[in-house]
């Protein structure tokens, strides 16, 4: 009988759930817990509802892709682990910042004043 792997396959994600779990901070745990659950659990909000949740100058983790489907109207910075084209080119518009989940945890290692967008 040979043991399963589970878990992401990327490399790049396995690290980073590593890092975020090694901060022992509750809100990185967090998204750490959330990373390193099965796909059918993924996060994958479009903008209208990013735009419907959020308030102007908020910071927001999404720990799966942003879908560009709908408008932001304020301006938010979201980190998130991918993004589709358009999403891109829409939250540029708006005026709002994308990072990566290593870019945020750099710049606010604590985590204060981040939500997670689930």
């Amino acid at each position: 009988m040979s043991h399963k792997i589970t878990g992401p396959s990327n490399f790049y994600v396995r690290k980073l759930i590593r890092d975020l779990w090694k901060t022992k901070i509750k809100i990185w745990r967090r998204i750490s817990k959330k990373l390193s659950s099965s796909r059918k659990n993924s996060v994958s909000p479009n903008l209208y509802r990013i735009n419907k949740k959020t308030k102007e100058n908020d910071v927001v983790v999404i720990p799966g892709k942003v879908l560009g489907i709908g408008e932001l109207d304020h301006k938010v910075t979201i980190a998130c682990l991918d993004y589709s084209k358009s999403a891109k080119q829409k939250i540029e518009a708006s005026g709002s910042k994308i990072l990566s989940i290593e870019e945020l945890l750099e710049q606010n290692p604590k985590g204060s004043g981040v939500k997670i967008f689930y």
